[in-house]
This record gives C-alpha cells, structure tokens and sequence, in this order.
C-alpha cells in the first residue's frame, strides 16, 4: 500500500449514484482501491481522466466535496502458512479474535494459470457421499457447481465435503451467509478438529452485498499459494455464487448499465470464467479443485447464472428431496461429471462404471415404474422389485448423509443387486459378476 505522502487526494465529485461515485483524476488504474469519505471503494472504470468507483457500503450521505483518497493498490491478501485455521471478512481481516496473518501481500484477481503450464486432471478426490464418488467421480483441478434449490440442504453438503474429501486444504468463500450457517460452518469445523486445514471468507447478509464480489478472488489467491509454492491439493468451495451474481448486478444497474437475461450485467459469463477457469492440476502435484453452490428460482436451471455456469464448468451435481427415502440426494439423472472417465477404473475398482450404469439404469426402471403406477397401469414382479430397490439403493447410497468409501458402495451395490435382480437383469460383464456377486 502507498505510503500517505504519495496517496493522490481529491475533494470533488462530479456524480453520485447509488453504489458509486465518478471524479475526475490521473494516473489512476482499474481495480485501485480508495477511500471515499471514510468508506472503502474500488475502481470500476476509467474513461479519459473520469473515474468510477464503487462503494462497498453505499454512496448514501457521501456530500459532492468528500475527499477521496486513491491507495495505490487493488485489494492484496497476505499470504503464508499462518492463514490456515482462520476465518476472513471480504478484505483479508480476521473476524475469528486471532491477530493478522503475516504473509507476502498479493494481488488478487491475477490471470488463471497459463494452459500450457497445466496438465490433464488425473487425481480422484474422494469424498464419501455417493452421488459424487459413485456416480460422478471429482478429479483434481476439476471446477463443477452444485446446483439446489435455496431450501436444500446446500451448506451442510459443502461441510460435509470440507470434513471428507481427501485433500491438503479446504478453502471455503461464503457470499452472503446467514450468520446461523457462519456459525454452522465454524462449529463443525471446530468439532471436527479439522481447523489446521481449513481457511475461510466469510460475507454475511449483515454486510454490504457488493463485498461478495472480493470473496472468490481472496479465497483464489489463497488456494493458489497452497496449490502453487506449497504443491498442496486443495479444494476451493463457493456458496452461493447466486447471490455472487445478483452482487454484479447491483453494481451494474447502479451504475445505469443496460442489463442482459434476467437483469443480469452482460458480462456475467466472463466474470463467472474468471473464477471457475483458476480450477487447475499443475505438474508439480498442487491442484486447485472448485465446488461451488449455485441456488435456483423453482428449478430453473435456463435462468442465466445457471445456464452460463453450465457452459464454464465440467458438469453439475443436482441436490433434490427423494419422496420414496424421505432423504436428501444427489439427482443420478441430472447430475454429470465430465472428468470421471479420467479416474473410474484406474484408480477405482475395475467394476466401478459397469456398477454405477448398472445402479443409475435399474434406477431409471423404477422411476418408469412409478410413472406407470401413477397413470393406473398394472405393474410386473420386476416393476416392483425395481421400487424396492430404488428406496434402498436411495437410502443406503445416495442419501448425502451417508458416508462410505468408494469400495463400501460398490460392495453395497453389489449386495443390493444380489438381493433385488438376477445376474442377467443388472447387464454387467460375467468377468465382474464372477468376482463380485453377492446372493443367488
């Protein structure tokens, strides 16, 4: 940061609008911070020598003679070792009683890793929850949203993953975050022990909308000196990048922009790329690995944080209600993991596709069954014998509240196989049924 003989001042706005105030000024850069009457902003746009800066808390009683004074600088985070176990507000400072981290201050928001530096994802993350490891397998330096509905149990999923997965750290951005689920996160973490891996920035509904906008990129620049100097497997979790969204979309319609689909900036597919795209395997062994949770209006995925997010990522998982379980799963039919073939088989069982399409089809015949029950028709022997098994293959793999390695749920697919269906029904490879049948 500059040091206060060389901070440019100024004591004249030329417009005020609601979340941003223009002046005139030189020598000034995109991104720069500043202070505005006290508050913190940062440059949004510099057009000749007018410059536009956002206001995180609002520009609301700011007076046209309010002095500015430009740091010299955008937003930086100290990074070091001594971030780990913390909690974060937007701006890098702690908000968990412990003192500031010391650390190289970096900039955040840099470039992603040039492609030619990057090497093809090839390292399974396990993380114990079926709907991820059984049928949508993560790999290293993958980047895949959670899509849910907002009364899903979104947040306690993203927990449960930070405890299980099998990485160095855990890096965890939340964008405006009630402070009951803060607190959720904070208590788990803590009961779990887990704290010496885990780093998180925290943006609560008490707070300013706009500050979501710094969240992602502190938590990327953290996860990159882990996954960079450190070589550390780490894996970054973003909720809720809808209300990251409607963040941009404040500024941008304060602002006076003209809005795209569903008053969303027209450039929110470039500044949903910039975070997904900092997903990478690097050669060294680091990798940065993204989940992040993208909330939907009544299903729609068309709506255009979801359908923009689509084209960016490698895949989604979809949370939904089960009515026959009575549990909370990951949606096998609507759910996709681009990236799986580059693990399942090679460092899974060899029976690992054969029994995850095997399990997802026998699924599909259940759910035909239940829409010919539905419509009055008779139902065959093996019509209900597919119901059954949906409810148990529902409730004792998919269900996110069951934990198991990925070999436990391939043997409890086998077992629900032997239990439910003759070998031929399930179509799998005689090499496989001879190694790993269980019943008749």
């Amino acid at each position: 940061m500059a040091t206060k003989a060389f901070q440019k001042r100024y004591t004249k706005l030329e417009a005020i609008t609601k979340a941003t105030v223009s002046l005139k000024a030189q020598g000034i850069s995109n991104d720069e911070l500043a202070v505005v009457d006290g508050r913190l902003a940062q440059v949004v746009k510099t057009k000749g020598d007018l410059v536009t800066l956002q206001v995180f808390s609002g520009t609301e009683g700011i007076p046209t003679d309010a002095q500015v004074v430009f740091l010299g600088n955008p937003p930086t985070l100290k990074v070091s070792d001594e971030l780990s176990g913390r909690f974060f507000d937007a701006y890098g400072n702690p908000i968990d009683g412990g003192p500031a981290p010391e650390g190289r201050q970096v900039q955040i928001g840099g470039p992603s890793v040039n492609p030619y530096k990057r090497k093809q994802p090839s390292q399974i993350i396990p993380t114990g929850i079926a709907g991820i490891d059984l049928n949508n397998t993560l790999v290293s330096g993958q980047k895949i949203p959670f899509f849910a509905d907002p009364d899903q149990p979104y947040n306690n999923v993203m927990a449960q993953v930070a405890l299980r997965a099998d990485v160095d750290k855990i890096i965890l951005g939340g964008m405006g975050l009630s402070n009951d689920d803060y607190l959720y996160f904070k208590h788990q973490f803590e009961a779990a022990g887990a704290l010496e891996k885990i780093i998180c920035f925290v943006n609560t509904t008490e707070q300013p909308p706009v500050e979501r906008l710094l969240i992602p990129d502190m938590a990327l620049s953290a996860a990159e000196y882990f996954a960079v100097e450190k070589n550390e497997k780490v894996l970054v979790l973003l909720t809720d990048m809808t209300l990251y969204a409607d963040a941009l979309s404040i500024v941008s319609n304060r602002m006076d922009q003209i809005p795209s689909k569903d008053s969303m900036p027209g450039s929110l597919y470039s500044d949903l790329a910039k975070i997904y795209e900092k997903a990478v395997q690097l050669p060294a062994g680091g990798s940065i690995t993204i989940i992040a949770v993208t909330t939907l209006n009544d299903g729609d995925i068309t709506h255009a944080v979801p359908d923009n997010t689509g084209y960016i990522t490698e895949g989604q998982l979809y949370l939904r209600a089960d009515a026959d379980s009575g549990k909370v799963i990951i949606d096998p039919f609507r759910s996709l993991s681009r990236l799986k073939q580059l693990v399942q088989g090679k460092q899974t069982r060899k029976d690992h596709s054969q029994v995850m399409n095997a399990s997802v089809r026998l699924y599909s015949d259940a759910q035909n069954a239940k829409t010919k029950l539905e419509n009055g028709f008779d139902l065959s022997e093996y019509d209900l014998r597919c119901l059954d098994y949906a409810k148990a293959y529902a409730t004792r793999i998919l269900a996110i509240d069951v934990n198991l390695t990925l070999d436990q749920m391939l043997d409890t697919a086998w077992e629900l196989f032997g239990t439910y269906f003759t070998k031929a029904e399930t179509g799998i490879k005689q090499e496989f049924i001879d190694q790993y049948w269980v019943g008749k």
